[in-house]
């Protein structure tokens, strides 16, 4: 995995981990790469991991039984889309509308292009 130096790598790993539940990869109550397997496969420190391990649990997307390990809330991939839809519609979209205001690009002229 490449890492963005412009955004936490703890963040990036939960992203990653978001990613592969919405692909249906991972599903609900799967079993996640334990804290060390995850940090071994990324080559990432084992406290980051659990850094981003902590804030999923905090968005209800993973949960952790004690002794056993870490899995795939029932109700991941709806908090992953909500949590998706509300970064988008508050800090995507403004910034996205004020690019097209600037440049003076209608809603009709992105309509209009035709995928390839």
């Amino acid at each position: 995995m490449e890492f963005n130096d412009h955004k936490p790598i703890y963040l990036q790993i939960a992203d990653t981990v978001c990613d592969k539940i919405l692909s249906g990869e991972w599903n609900a109550e799967d079993r996640v790469p334990s804290v060390r397997e995850l940090g071994m496969t990324l080559g990432v420190n084992p406290n980051t991991i659990m850094r981003s391990y902590e804030y999923l649990q905090t968005i209800n997307v993973i949960y952790n039984k004690r002794g056993v390990g870490y899995f795939v809330d029932p109700s991941a991939k709806d908090a992953i889309i909500n949590q998706e839809r509300r970064i988008f519609l508050e800090e995507e979209l403004p910034k996205i509308l004020n690019k097209m205001k600037l440049l003076n690009i209608n809603p009709e002229d992105i309509f209009s292009i035709k995928n390839n």
